[in-house]
């Protein structure tokens, strides 16, 4: 029985609202306390809320850190999936719509670390698959707790089996586009080439990716090539092929350590075949970064030697000073300090215009420069477009190299071609505009029509000296350099040069670069062909020369032979009546 003092202590106890069991009772009876209505107790209050709250917080907050790993690795894998599967390129197309680039699916191998329970095992097992790949870097890898990473990219159909069949938990397949060339070869320069992610990297390729299709697949609007139309380029690869072969065959049978060729239509200014060699396949990219794999039309820069004369020519007819019967002291050489200019076969004679470009006469043009002076034939050559870096929708192209200080002596050089670089493809772009009436038209790869053309053109000279250019271009054909170039019913005109090159600072006497301009039909030109030997070496049949005459000039023919019919050139088997109007009522030197 309970003392009072006991009983009376309790019931107190009672009153108070604490409740017998301990400390948990302890903790509910301060509860109890804590939320009476007394204003001392409001402060502990606001404290035990703020304290319930972080708990909340934190629990919550933990629970979403948890669901976000767990998640990760799902979606990595969809990151992945949207950007490999948006990576797609557009079709790019011949001027016939011939496939020149297109999309293939391809599947790339992927895993999920975390997911992967024993890595020594998935390397030994997937490195049997795939010889190439690091066995260390790839254990390190699977070893960590990374959400994704691609183990091998663009693997074949018969490595996806070999890896389903292997049923590693973490280990998955990515579709991908793969960028594909099926005529391997064919125009690697003008198309250039994508990377392992489909992103255009030189050529065509980059600069598709410059007119914003980057943009478009960044916000998601392309999943496949259908979504674009495709890119219709200039080029035809039925001349491309026959224009390789014909390079090729040239090459070997001249031992040239290099080739290149063009074909330019002068009216609308588009690129129709370019061929550099050596070449590379676009769908080995690597071959690319060769240095002698570059694109001798683009980037290289040469002198043009004798074909530069034309622009000299053209500039003297142009002026008010001389026209097609001018006539100019070739007797004996200029001389310049130490220095001489001589004629290659020199006729030691006075020579009318038409002689000095048949004859090719570098006292002859040179005199033609120099009594317009130096400021006349820089400007000349600044509206033709030789004394800036010529832009086209290749990123690929190369400033020329012009004198520092431009005084009489260079004048006098680069009149016959000398002491000037240039890319190819302005040189051919100006000799162009002297053929097709004197208008100068951008080059293109792009497919356009003669109207597109014509918003883009200048005039540079007037018709009646490009009358003049076309009939000395067909002389020279019949008369000089260029007979070897004369396809019987094609009526072709034309131009050689064969320019030394320079080692270590110095011409060297026998190391020649060739090239040769021929224009057909020479009346009426539609096309201009471009062809370029480096180095080539003479032969029995060619009498001991290497000159342009007797290989870049014949290689030329060989090419209008193979395709004037693919570029609907009809043969002509009688020459035409009076093509040069002009120059027979001026009574010019060979019409008589």
């Amino acid at each position: 029985m309970s003392s009072p003092d006991r009983d009376q202590t309790e019931s107190e106890a009672l009153a108070d609202g604490e409740l017998p069991g301990g400390l948990f009772g302890g903790f509910i009876a301060g509860l109890r306390e804590l939320f009476r209505l007394r204003g001392d107790k409001g402060r502990a209050r606001i404290g035990l809320a703020a304290f319930a709250f972080t708990i909340l917080f934190t629990v919550l907050s933990g629970r979403l850190v948890q669901l976000g790993i767990a998640a990760d690795d799902e979606e990595a894998v969809r990151r992945a999936s949207v950007s490999s599967l948006g990576t797609a390129r557009p079709d790019i197309v011949d001027r016939n719509g011939e496939i020149l680039a297109t999309d293939v699916m391809s599947y790339s191998v992927f895993a999920e670390p975390r997911n992967i329970i024993d890595p020594d095992e998935a390397t030994e097992l997937l490195t049997a698959v795939f010889p190439d790949l690091d066995s260390r870097r790839l254990r390190e890898q699977l070893s960590t707790e990374r959400g994704f990473i691609y183990v091998k990219r663009e693997i074949s159909p018969r490595q996806r089996a070999e890896v389903h069949r292997l049923g590693i938990p973490g280990v998955g397949f990515l579709p991908e586009h793969k960028r594909v060339y099926p005529n391997g070869f064919a125009a690697a320069h003008v198309l250039g080439y994508a990377n392992i992610d489909n992103e255009g990297i030189a050529g065509i390729e980059k600069w598709v990716d410059g007119q914003g299709l980057q943009d478009l697949e960044g916000v998601g609007l392309l999943k496949s090539a259908a979504d674009l139309a495709p890119v219709a380029l200039s080029l035809d690869l039925r001349v491309q092929h026959a224009m390789r072969d014909e390079l090729l065959k040239a090459m070997a049978e001249f031992r040239a350590i290099a080739a290149a060729g063009l074909v330019l239509d002068v009216r609308t200014g588009e690129v129709v075949a370019l061929v550099s060699l050596p070449d590379f396949d676009p769908n080995n990219p690597v071959e690319a970064q060769e240095a002698e794999n570059i694109n001798r039309i683009n980037v290289g820069v040469y002198e043009m030697g004798s074909t530069l004369k034309a622009l000299t020519v053209a500039m003297a007819l142009e002026s008010d000073e001389f026209d097609i019967n001018s006539t100019f002291d070739a007797r004996a050489p200029l001389q310049f300090g130490r220095q001489r200019i001589r004629d290659y076969r020199g006729q030691n004679r006075i020579l009318n215009v038409p002689e000095v470009f048949v004859h090719s006469s570098n006292i002859g043009t040179a005199r033609m420069a120099l009594e317009l002076g130096v400021e006349h034939h820089r400007e000349f050559l600044r509206r033709t477009g030789q004394l800036e870096r010529l832009q086209t929708e290749l990123p690929e192209n190369a400033a020329p190299l012009v004198p520092s200080r431009w005084t009489e002596i260079n004048t006098a050089t680069i009149a016959f071609g000398h002491g000037l670089a240039v890319a190819p493809l302005q040189a051919a772009m100006a000799t162009a505009a002297l053929v097709n009436g004197g208008m100068m038209i951008p080059p293109t790869f792009i497919k356009r029509t003669e109207e597109e053309a014509r918003h883009h053109a200048t005039r540079v000279i007037s018709e009646q000296t490009s009358e003049a250019m076309r009939y000395v271009m067909r002389l020279n054909a019949e008369r000089g350099s260029a007979g070897n170039s004369a396809i019987a019913g094609f009526y072709v005109g034309g131009k050689t040069g064969s320019a030394q090159k320079v080692v270590d600072g110095r011409y060297v006497e026998g190391l020649l670069l060739t090239t040769f301009f021929a224009v057909a039909p020479a009346d009426d030109p539609r096309y201009l062909f471009l062809t370029i030997l480096d180095e080539p070496k003479a032969t029995p049949d060619t009498h001991g020369f290497n000159t342009a005459g007797w290989n870049a000039a014949p290689t030329a023919g060989n090419i209008i032979k193979r395709t004037a019919h693919l570029l609907d050139i009809p043969p002509r088997f009688n020459p035409p009546e009076q093509p040069f109007p002009l120059m027979t009522r001026l009574g010019a030197w060979g019409t008589q």
